[in-house]
């Protein structure tokens, strides 16, 4: 069991969004996405497809509609959703250090949840895929009526993790997002927020940090960043 000062040198959590931070699936959803807007008839740009990024899928569906696709919003949830979940099933694509990141916090005894704006299937799809144990619960975009950059999705996963943890300090917990939209929700939380771009860039001021990539980075990296840490080389933003 870790000492208690051992413990006070750690994140006392860590929240992770999904899509294009710990994997990316970006691809996935841009391949179906375009192929049903096509189909139908309508008009796919790169404005479109920038534009749905880090989106709850209820407002990325209603912009596929706006783009011609005559599909009622659930369905192309339920469609572009499935086969990302194939994708991700068959061979997943963690985004470079993401993985070994994780593996490093569940040795270290730090927990972590799942924070994304996917539905619950896709979400268990990761979860299932993920080194056993270590992502102990999730928040989705099915489970909050606003969706990223609105705080409520970390919010509600913070309500949780204190549940788990009584000791949990929000104010040592460190969020790790990709977009614009899923940066400005943790901040908007009150969290430590790492930001490292994948699709879209990110203002290098919008987030406490940001990262170039997760590759390389370590448990000690995420403590770092927090405030009242030594400042040094890990809180470096590149």
């Amino acid at each position: 069991m870790p000492s208690a000062s051992h413990r006070n040198a750690l994140p006392d959590a860590v929240l992770w969004d999904m899509d294009g931070t710990l994997v990316d699936t970006e691809p996935l959803w841009n391949g179906v996405q375009r192929r049903l807007v096509a189909a139908h008839g309508g008009t796919w740009t790169d404005e479109l497809a920038a534009s749905l990024v880090g989106q709850a899928l209820d407002v990325g569906a209603r912009r596929l509609q706006a783009a011609g696709l005559d599909l009622p919003e659930e369905e192309i949830i339920a469609v572009t959703m499935e086969e990302v979940a194939r994708g991700v099933a068959a061979d997943t694509p963690w985004r470079p250090g993401a993985r070994q990141l994780l593996v490093e916090l569940g040795e270290a005894g730090v927990p972590c949840a799942l924070v994304t704006m996917s539905h619950a299937p896709l979400a268990q799809t990761l979860l299932d895929v993920a080194p056993a144990g270590v992502l102990e619960l999730s928040v989705t975009g099915d489970e909050v009526s606003r969706g990223k950059p609105d705080p409520e999705a970390y919010t509600l996963a913070l309500s949780r993790l204190r549940a788990r943890h009584r000791d949990l300090d929000p104010a040592r917990c460190v969020a790790v997002e990709d977009s614009p939209v899923g940066v400005r929700a943790a901040m908007a939380a009150g969290l430590t927020t790492v930001g490292v771009p994948s699709v879209l860039p990110l203002d290098p001021d919008a987030a406490t940090v940001r990262w170039d990539t997760l590759a390389g980075r370590t448990v000690a990296d995420l403590a770092a960043v927090l405030p009242g840490a030594a400042a040094g080389s890990a809180a470096d933003s590149s």
